[in-house]
């Protein structure tokens, strides 16, 4: 067993605090298995399909926080989506032509990662609530209240 310190034992129960008050006030479950948690990723099920209705999916929306710092979407595409910032980034690589080495730049994307549990668990929320919980009406099939005019 692995030894903690007091202030990863702090970090842990924050994070937990955290997970329970997701369950109290947004209904977000927290689905994740004995293997996953072994790895330090925790998966959360929220209370609205993962496509909009007319997709006719049949799972509720799946996102997962996973130690590497990233947040995922785990459902409703074939890999697993990263949900993390994208910024653009200057990258070199190096091969051999028949000219002899070569360095060549170019301009890729890369992922912000986030590197505190607590901190991913909060972006996922904003991402929910973003994303999904304002305009949950239009997810769920019932007709949206901004739709009404006097």
């Amino acid at each position: 067993m692995k030894y903690k310190s007091k202030w990863q034992l702090e970090q842990e129960a924050l994070e937990n605090a955290f997970a329970r008050q997701l369950l109290v006030e947004y209904n977000i479950k927290e689905v994740t298995t004995q293997r996953q948690a072994k790895n330090g990723t925790r998966e959360f099920e929220f209370p609205v399909p993962c496509h909009p209705t007319h997709y006719k999916s049949k799972g509720n929306l799946r996102l997962a926080v996973f130690q590497s710092g990233t947040v995922r979407k785990q459902n409703g595409t074939y890999s697993p989506y990263q949900l993390n910032k994208k910024y653009k980034q200057n990258k070199r690589t190096t091969f051999l032509t028949e000219n002899g080495l070569e360095t060549r730049k170019y301009t890729g994307v890369a992922r912000a990662h986030i590197w505190s549990q607590l901190a991913r668990l909060q972006y996922m929320l904003e991402y929910y609530l973003k994303n999904y919980k304002i305009d949950s009406c239009a997810y769920s099939g019932l007709p949206s209240t901004n739709s009404y005019t006097n």
